[in-house]
């Protein structure tokens, strides 16, 4: 590669490409020709420059290739345990927690509310004893975990750095991402426990405890893959997540926290659905809004700060009952499409899910997709090969454009006047303590237009299936088929039983006046408006159960109810 203009956009790559890291790996194409690391024009952007449209790193995946980490969860921490060191011991590099659906919620196994429930939809975590099991044999310290979980996210952390400690592990050095994105559960998920405000006092906690005690990790993923699961459109996913984003951002700056401390700590996660141009485009778009915004509106001045890093997951919602070893062909393409769009990590969808929570060997394939793509295509010797082209690069402008709109949308929400692209207008209104974002992303939930615009979207769509305007293979097009019904993982209801008896015998064997006052002491400091991570930990190393933690608060703060809406 030949120096050409000492100042071009190529001359600042070529040193910061220079200065990388390279895996020790064959950057060739299957036929032994050589490839460059980047293309582009002289003064075009490159990979790894703002707004980083292109990649967060100059030498793209010749440096670090995407995480491969794949979601999983099911029945009590010693199943979900024994699947996490199968992925771990096939190639897989992270892991991702599921919870069932009393977990999410905040109720413990033995609650009424969790009959039928327990175990189904994910691993059951009753106390950070089942943390514990949950990780038996998994160094911590050494492997990132991210956890799917936000209305109760704030207890289960407490909880998994109870089972760190316990197993040795210094926890001020662990990597990973908790989820937390309480925005998007008003949005599209509806797994909530209180009203915004005391759930953004949590977040506002954790952000803090996060940054003073464990600097590598994630304390948010803010998540669009659940807005696009309710029916959004690619725009639409984009422009709510990256709102909900903007939104902790001012929670963090109204705590005083400074914003390069704290804004490497945010990450996202999306959808990579089958439109395989489309979700590229999409992924592009939200590297340069996201690094426009943080540098121009919230005064980030480091590059990390400034930086995008997000999971995905291929589209759940596009996987078909009807023919579903057509999923395999269907989560390769959304895969592939994340990869090409430069995600971080990567979780692709086993066939069955559609069904059931994934079998062994539906797990593995899924697994083997991602495998695949990364050491047969070769589409990882160079970084954003789509660059450039007339099509990605119209399309990224074009979701870029819809995206402002929403947001001038969501600012109008709020009271607002200004555009999206008055950054410094924005930036001015964020300086004076006003929070433009926020305040009209808690009027849009509160009036239902979130909801409203997910259900308008997803009409629309429906109508085109149903029209056969869009087609579905296997649902309605190309209906005829050889296959047979799959072999799917039933969870029995044994486990339910004996997660419920174990949970059961565990309260009896504490002292109840030690946890009461562990409860009453983060209800003290609750009130007082202090941090309450440190209260809640003691809690959990006591053996409060996640119901007793999250009741105590329900009681201090209320249940939230969603308005109804006809």
């Amino acid at each position: 590669m030949e120096h050409s203009g000492e100042n071009s956009a190529r001359s600042r790559w070529q040193e910061r490409y220079a200065a990388s890291r390279l895996r020790d790996a064959d950057f060739t194409t299957l036929s032994g020709m050589e490839v460059e690391p980047a293309y582009g024009t002289e003064d075009s952007e490159w990979p790894g420059e703002f707004p980083f449209t292109r990649g967060l790193y100059a030498a793209g995946q010749r440096a670090r290739t995407w995480t491969i980490r794949q979601f999983a969860g099911f029945g009590n921490a010693q199943q979900t345990n024994e699947r996490y060191k199968m992925i771990l011991g096939r190639g897989g590099g992270g892991l991702s927690v599921a919870f069932d659906m009393p977990t999410l919620m905040g109720r413990d196994s033995d609650d009424p509310r969790s009959l039928g429930e327990v175990g189904h939809c994910g691993v059951a975590i009753d106390s950070a004893a089942d943390m514990e099991v949950l990780f038996d044999g998994i160094d911590l310290g050494a492997t990132t975990t991210s956890m799917t979980i936000s209305g109760p996210a704030v207890p289960i952390f407490c909880m998994m750095l109870v089972a760190a400690e316990r197993a040795g592990v210094e926890t001020g050095e662990l990597n990973g991402t908790l989820q937390t994105d309480i925005f998007k559960e008003y949005i599209a998920q509806k797994e909530w426990i209180f009203g915004p405000e005391p759930h953004l006092r949590l977040i506002g906690d954790l952000m803090e405890y996060c940054a003073e005690n464990i600097p590598a990790y994630k304390p948010l993923s803010v998540s669009g893959y659940h807005i696009r699961e309710a029916g959004s459109t690619a725009a639409q996913e984009l422009a709510f997540t990256l709102a909900d984003g903007f939104g902790y951002v001012e929670l963090g700056l109204e705590r005083g926290l400074d914003v390069d401390v704290f804004g490497p700590g945010l990450s996202f996660f999306f959808d990579s659905h089958l439109d395989f141009f489309e979700e590229i485009a999409k992924f592009r778009a939200a590297r340069r809004i996201w690094a426009t915004w943080m540098r121009d509106v919230y005064g980030a001045k480091t590059e990390k700060a400034q930086w995008m890093r997000f999971h995905t997951q291929t589209a759940g919602v596009s996987l078909t009952a009807q023919q579903p070893y057509n999923n395999v062909v269907r989560t390769a393409v959304e895969a592939l499409a994340g990869v090409l769009g430069g995600t971080n990590s990567l979780h692709t969808n086993a066939l069955d899910e559609t069904l059931a929570l994934p079998s062994e060997q539906a797990a593995e394939i899924a697994l083997r997709t991602q495998q695949v793509i990364m050491e047969e295509t070769g589409v990882i010797n160079v970084a954003d090969p789509l660059g450039g082209s007339w099509y990605v690069e119209a399309l990224t402008d074009q979701i870029e454009a819809e995206a402002n709109a929403i947001f001038e949308k969501i600012l109008s929400l709020g009271g607002s006047s200004l555009k999206a692209t008055d950054h410094a207008g924005l930036a001015a209104a964020t300086a004076n303590g006003e929070k433009p974002i926020t305040q009209g992303l808690l009027r849009g939930i509160e009036d239902g237009w979130f909801m409203s615009e997910i259900a308008e979207a997803a009409f629309v769509y429906q109508k085109a299936l149903e029209k056969g305007d869009k087609k579905v293979v296997g649902v309605n097009v190309h209906l005829d088929s050889v296959t047979h019904d799959l072999e799917i993982l039933r969870v029995s209801h044994e486990v339910e039983i004996e997660q419920v008896r174990e949970l059961r015998a565990r309260k009896a064997d504490r002292d109840a006046a030690v946890i009461g006052a562990a409860l009453e002491r983060m209800l003290v400091v609750a009130r007082e408006g202090g941090n309450m991570i440190p209260a809640m930990l003691d809690a959990c190393r006591a053996e409060a159960t996640l119901s007793e933690i999250c009741d105590a608060l329900r009681v201090e703060w209320g249940e939230y109810r969603e308005p109804a809406r006809f």
